[in-house]
């Protein structure tokens, strides 16, 4: 099946495209992104992407960057605090746009990426992927690939590729900033507990030694007090011996 693939990133279409072509479809990745911010890091994340895919003879078409054309399709989630919604409207606005580049351009299905992250909503993924295919005239291909995230993660680290620990949006970045400012936090607050719990161990070392020095002081000097009344009881005896010859 010649097949369009969105992809987020490098990382992500590792085990995807590994599964995709052991199935023998036809496949070229679509880089439909408008999510990403920085602009610098929707580059580094397409670089990274292009270097993987040249190495191994893999097509890539990159979409139109938009930034504005997100923040308009998730501004009422982001009004209501709401990720669950910002979420979809993210995925729509992406599956969207490679559905209709795919029915503009010959392909036959639509697929994504984006299932291998644990960290995304995969129900959602499937319900807008299918939605945006169908809707354009195309098969939607769809699979949970997160039971492969571990080898994905496994092989991007070993082949040295660029990996992030938020999706792209700049939301994201501020929710991840946030979660390694307060596991930051967690970890000074161990430590200063392990530091207070160790310090009153070291207190209570210190105080039970003082109590046995204390303690065996008072024995010493009560041993020295009995030899001293059997000295002078000895010293008696010897006396009244003497005045008895």
């Amino acid at each position: 099946m010649k097949l369009l693939l969105h992809a987020c990133c490098g990382p992500c279409s590792l085990e995807p495209v590994r599964k995709l072509q052991e199935a023998g479809h036809d496949i070229t990745i679509y880089y439909a992104n408008s999510n990403i911010a920085p602009a610098d890091e929707y580059r580094r994340r397409y670089d990274t992407l292009m270097s993987w895919a040249n190495e191994g003879h893999l097509a890539v078409i990159e979409g139109i960057y938009r930034p504005d054309d997100w923040e308009a399709a998730v501004h009422d989630a982001v009004c209501a605090h709401n990720r669950e919604d910002r979420c979809r409207a993210c995925y729509r606005l992406r599956f969207e746009q490679s559905a209709a580049f795919g029915a503009e351009n010959g392909f036959e299905a639509l697929g994504t990426t984006l299932s291998v992250s644990p960290y995304q909503y995969t129900d959602i993924i499937g319900e807008e992927l299918t939605r945006a295919a169908q809707a354009a005239g195309l098969t939607p291909l769809f699979e949970d690939y997160r039971p492969f995230y571990d080898e994905a993660t496994r092989r991007s680290r070993e082949m040295g590729m660029y990996r992030q620990n938020w999706c792209g949006c700049r939301i994201s970045a501020a929710e991840a900033a946030a979660e390694r400012e307060e596991r930051k936090a967690a970890r000074a607050q161990a430590k200063a507990a392990w530091a207070a719990e160790h310090a009153a161990e070291i207190e209570a070392a210190k105080q039970a030694k003082q109590a046995r020095k204390a303690e065996r002081a008072a024995y010493d000097k009560k041993q020295q007090r009995k030899k001293a009344v059997l000295k002078q009881m000895r010293e008696a005896a010897k006396t009244h011996q003497s005045d008895q010859a």
